[in-house]
């Protein structure tokens, strides 16, 4: 389906708290959606969706635009449910104004709305989607950060061979991306010789995990992995601590954030993660980037900001070469990206529209990230 820009006047809404409406000549501008948690338990990570993709629009729009036009931004808080990331997607493409739309957070949201993107044939760029699913479930969606089949076998294969880790417990959220990462992790470290020796799950919105994390304290193992978001993250390392389980930590990406520190404290030190994205980072484009999210925002840009900035970065670079705004040249350009110096590495698109990704280790020392060199 090809999508134009009409000729009118609209409003771009700007949802933080409050609606505040911008009118701009629609012919003169390009109009892009973002979907993200902007409140509740992932707000974290929304409103740094938010400031990134503005920083962004503010950096292109400033050299110029994009074919000679402004980028304009709608935001619509999915509150992490996909259900109101699926009522999100009905009204981005309801809007023959938008372009393509960039988010969501969760693969389980990504996931419930990519039906919808996928018959209105609008982009679906999500920069946080690992769920190895997702990017071939619709060829009008992409994703940024790799996928658990790559991140799995990157933790195990450390897991095993390097920090020398023979027996693990697993504890994941019960959704389609908490399973999924699971799996992943699991499946290539007994593939190396590891065993898992207990597996749980629990269930978003629980906050008491003593009695599962006793069920896995009793199996002996030597290393803990938690398929968790930062929140549900710093709760389960502060409750472990309390049951007096003091064996190391390991999990997925989604636990970089300085809100695991700032929430875990002592109980998440020694923890155990990976990004393709290190904020002291001595490059001079990711420098120039926290540098300016910190002035903006009195605050330091994690992983997942950092990929939102590279997904808007990412779009206007394949506007600009498709030369149109029409979705099938558009979809096609972004496609075939090739080697996108993104602050989160090259981007790279394989057929079924997943970045390739090579990962830093990470750990927590002293109360804060950083790179593991050991």
């Amino acid at each position: 389906m090809k999508r134009k820009i009409a000729v009118m006047l609209m409003v771009c809404v700007f949802v933080v708290t409050t609606a505040i409406p911008v009118s701009l000549a629609a012919d003169d501008t390009i109009h892009i959606a973002l979907t993200a948690p902007i409140t509740g338990d992932y707000a974290e990570y929304g409103r740094n969706f938010e400031r990134s993709v503005t920083m962004g629009m503010d950096f292109i729009n400033a050299k110029g635009g994009v074919l000679g036009k402004k980028l304009i931004l709608s935001v619509g808080d999915s509150k992490g449910d996909p259900k109101e990331s699926a009522t999100l997607a009905m009204k981005w493409t309801s809007d023959p104004t938008i372009v393509a739309q960039i988010g969501d957070f969760t693969s389980t949201c990504c996931l419930a709305g990519q039906p919808i993107y996928d018959q209105a044939g609008m982009i679906q760029l999500s920069p946080t989607a690992s769920h190895p699913d997702f990017a071939p479930g619709s060829t009008w969606s992409f994703s940024i950060v790799g996928t658990q089949k790559s991140e799995g076998p990157f933790m195990a294969d450390w897991t095993y061979n390097e920090l020398g880790f023979k027996k693990v417990a697993i504890l994941h959220i019960n959704n389609d991306w908490g399973i999924v990462t699971a799996d992943c992790f699991q499946e290539a470290y007994e593939q190396l010789g590891g065993q898992i020796v207990a597996r749980e799950f629990y269930f978003e919105g629980d906050k008491d995990f003593k009695a599962v994390l006793t069920k896995l304290k009793n199996s002996d193992a030597d290393a803990f992995f938690m398929a968790a978001m930062y929140n549900d993250g710093a709760l389960i390392a502060k409750q472990k601590a309390s049951l007096g389980w003091a064996i190391p930590i390991l999990g997925p990406s989604s636990l970089y954030s300085t809100q695991l520190t700032a929430l875990g404290g002592d109980a998440v030190e020694g923890l155990y993660t990976n990004a393709s994205f290190f904020a002291e980072d001595p490059d001079p484009a990711v420098q120039g980037y926290v540098q300016e999210f910190q002035k903006r925002f009195e605050a330091t840009p994690n992983f997942h900001a950092a990929l939102a900035y590279d997904a808007i970065l990412l779009l206007a670079d394949a506007i600009q070469r498709a030369g149109t705004t029409e979705s099938e040249p558009l979809r096609e350009e972004l496609a075939k990206t090739k080697d996108f110096p993104g602050l989160t590495g090259e981007i790279t698109f394989t057929p079924a529209g997943d970045a390739v990704k090579k990962y830093k280790k990470v750990w927590v020392t002293n109360g804060k990230f950083e790179l593991y060199t050991k």
